[in-house]
């Protein structure tokens, strides 16, 4: 594990931005990516690190651990599902095909918790007892497992620019998508995440929830694509505490990038206003708390990559014959 010292020296010089000689630059919040010839994509994750619909910072490394977990786990699920990974150039950067996404957001949680507007746990403790389209029984306890993990999709954006909730049923009466293809989706959700779930628990975590994305191929094929089971797009806790946390009405430990959203509300932050400056401590806890999952999940030691990056990646690219 690099020291904080090491961590420190290197905020100045995390990766916020890349700036490539390839054509039809688009940006989102964390990754950048490029045109490629022949029906290809190159995807560069940066260390941006956002909540609250807001980038806050640049952490050193979480862009290399975002890109390099997401392969891993591409890899472990490839025989439930294709994804669109073709080659990794660079620790920061993926070669993709290029995918049509669809106008769906899988959400699938394993547990009922949560304090967001979207949340299971939010909604329920409101009264709410149809969610989702799913009915919820009387006395159920914030954070205790699901019988079995529901899929609750959301729009991409809608018509008010935010992820819009929906239920199953609705994919299809929307004509967000067929039924063969929502079908073919949700098996394909429910299966990755149980495989997840399974790999996370054997390294000391529990998977709560995750989002994932589906395209469609060039050759009609559904694939996965984006990312997978980051602690960007799920909710992990600590395994060996949960039980006795969840007995004293205690929230589990999370696992994930929780601790900065926390930072931040702490400061009356919630994304509205001027962000407030936070402590360099805070940005390398999180850089040690990424490198932790990425070991922990994978079995691997992490091996950094040279900084600054944008240098390293033209090498690489250049290397590859890409630019």
């Amino acid at each position: 594990m690099l020291s904080k010292d090491q961590l420190i020296e290197l905020l100045p010089n995390a990766f916020e931005v890349s700036a490539l000689p390839l054509p039809n630059r688009a940006s989102g919040k964390v990754r950048d990516w490029y045109d490629l010839p022949d029906g290809k994509r190159l995807i560069v994750t940066t260390d941006r690190l956002s909540a609250f619909d807001r980038i806050l910072a640049a952490v050193p490394y979480k862009g290399q651990i975002l890109n390099q977990l997401s392969a891993w786990w591409f890899e472990q699920t490839q025989d439930i599902i294709p994804n669109h990974i073709v080659s990794l150039p660079d620790p920061n950067a993926a070669v993709v095909n290029v995918a049509e996404p669809f106008p769906v957001e899988i959400i699938v949680r394993g547990y009922i918790t949560g304090v967001t507007s979207t949340a299971l746990w939010y909604r329920y403790s409101l009264g709410e007892r149809n969610i989702y389209g799913y009915e919820f029984p009387e006395g159920l306890q914030k954070n205790q497992a699901l019988p079995e993990p529901l899929i609750t999709p959301t729009t991409k954006g809608g018509i008010t620019g935010h992820d819009e909730r929906l239920t199953c049923a609705e994919v299809v009466e929307k004509g967000l998508l067929d039924k063969h293809t929502w079908d073919q989706i949700q098996a394909a959700a429910l299966a990755v995440f149980k495989r997840g779930q399974e790999v996370a628990f054997k390294a000391g975590m529990i998977l709560v929830d995750t989002k994932y994305e589906f395209g469609c191929a060039e050759d009609g094929r559904i694939v996965l694509i984006d990312e997978i089971h980051t602690p960007d797009s799920s909710r992990f806790w600590k395994a060996d505490t949960y039980e006795e946390r969840l007995v004293a009405g205690e929230d589990p430990e999370n696992f994930d990038k929780e601790f900065v959203r926390l930072a931040y509300a702490e400061k009356g932050y919630r994304g509205d206003g001027g962000i407030p400056s936070m402590p360099a401590e805070l940005w390398t806890a999180a850089s040690e708390r990424y490198i932790q999952i990425y070991e922990m999940l994978t079995g691997k030691e992490f091996v950094p990559g040279a900084y600054p990056v944008q240098g390293r990646l033209l090498d690489n690219l250049k290397q590859g014959g890409m630019i």
